[in-house]
């Protein structure tokens, strides 16, 4: 009797299957660890039609016009990778580490008006556009960095960052340390600036619900 030919053989096919499965689940660590550091993808806000921007960013882009400028050559998106996401968190803890946060009137005696904290101190807007300001040295696009009027959970108006990515738009802010998906702030959202000119768009007062997600989520 002729010996039995493994290339053709049931036991052939038996061990070739087994290759590939090892091979599947030799790559699916990584694949999982990639999707484990990146957020849950969302649906990005909605903008309903124009806006006036608040007086003090009007007078803000009077005094610093290269920081209202929209360049659309620009991506007014960015792909959301694992790096890009461990940048984004870091430099938002970063920053509301290192800024103490007090009013305008308490610090400058002034109601509103909107500028860089380099002297560590600033409020909300403020420590926002410092947050944009050390992002844009990484990389990222300012025109995929707006800023935005919300009202938060004490019914008062607030100034976040607005980051616009292929999974959603994801707010820093100086009231904690995580990076929320929109939809999970509690905040409702009423302006931001424009992408296509230095005109601010109307976000309709959408609501995002209150969560209790972790860290970076």
């Amino acid at each position: 009797m002729r010996g039995l030919n493994p290339f053709s053989s049931l036991a052939w096919r038996i061990a070739r299957n087994s290759i590939l499965a090892a091979a599947i689940l030799s790559a699916a660590p990584a694949a999982a660890q990639t999707l484990a550091a990146l957020p849950d993808a969302s649906a990005s806000v909605a903008q309903i039609g124009g806006a006036k921007p608040t007086a003090a960013w009007t007078e803000f882009c009077g005094r610093m016009p290269q920081e209202c400028a929209v360049d659309t050559s620009e991506a007014q998106a960015i792909a959301l990778t694992p790096k890009i996401w461990q940048a984004i968190m870091k430099v938002n803890a970063k920053v509301n580490a290192e800024i103490k946060a007090v009013t305008d009137e308490d610090h400058i005696g002034i109601v509103d008006r909107w500028d860089f904290p380099d002297n560590g101190k600033g409020d909300c807007e403020d420590i926002q556009l410092l947050k944009r300001r050390e992002l844009a040295k990484l990389g990222i696009p300012y025109r995929a960095m707006r800023m935005t009027v919300v009202i938060d959970e004490l019914g008062a108006g607030h100034a976040v960052l607005m980051i616009r990515t292929d999974r959603g738009d994801f707010i820093l802010d100086n009231k904690h340390s995580m990076v929320l998906s929109w939809q999970k702030t509690g905040y409702t959202y009423i302006k931001r600036e424009g992408t296509d000119s230095q005109e601010w768009v109307h976000l309709g007062g959408v609501i995002g619900r209150t969560t209790t997600a972790s860290a970076g989520q």
